[in-house]
């Protein structure tokens, strides 16, 4: 294992997803989902589902910064979900489902923010961007049989219509970054 670690915590919808996506990433080494950004210590799946916390689903991504780029997880994340709807990915509606960086140094604010810059300038979206970039106060990890969910249920109903497509994005897109 090495020394050279960073965390990212992002949040773009069901964190079933994010957790999915990044996991493949070489360089990543670990992932797990939770809830950032809330108001409630100790929030569960049902506190945060409810609405009431003002927390979003994320996940935390330990990586390697010699491995993989910040950029380069800010990258896989802008193109794996829609920053431009206000708490919404798809079916999942609510705050909980926010577009959020939650960052963990002053490097990746300015990183994230500055890739939202050249995106929203770029015109690739056909909406401005609204993922909002907030300092991490604090993670809490999700309920254990929320780690890697999509690996252990891979045929559910909603890996297959949800994650199943943005895994086929990850995989055509940034074969480069995959592990092997």
């Amino acid at each position: 294992m090495t020394d050279n670690r960073e965390v990212a915590v992002l949040g773009g919808g069901c964190f079933w997803c994010t957790d999915a996506m990044f996991e493949n990433l070489n360089g990543v080494l670990s992932v797990a989902p939770g809830y950032a950004g809330g108001h409630t210590t100790n929030p569960t799946y049902r506190d945060v589902c409810g609405g009431h916390t003002g927390h979003a689903e994320c996940t935390s991504i330990e990586f390697d910064p010699s491995k993989i780029s910040c950029r380069d997880l800010l990258v896989v994340f802008f193109s794996t979900h829609d920053p431009t709807t206000l708490n919404r990915q798809g079916n999942d509606v609510g705050t909980q489902y926010r577009s959020v960086v939650f960052y963990t140094s002053d490097s990746q604010k300015q990183q994230a923010e500055s890739l939202i810059r050249e995106l929203d300038q770029s015109g690739k979206f056909a909406s401005p961007i609204v993922t909002e970039v907030k300092s991490l106060d604090h993670f809490f990890q999700a309920e254990e049989y929320h780690h890697h969910y999509y690996s252990q249920n891979p045929l559910q109903p909603y890996c297959k219509i949800v994650i199943d497509p943005k895994l086929g994005k990850l995989k055509k897109r940034f074969q480069e970054i995959l592990k092997s």
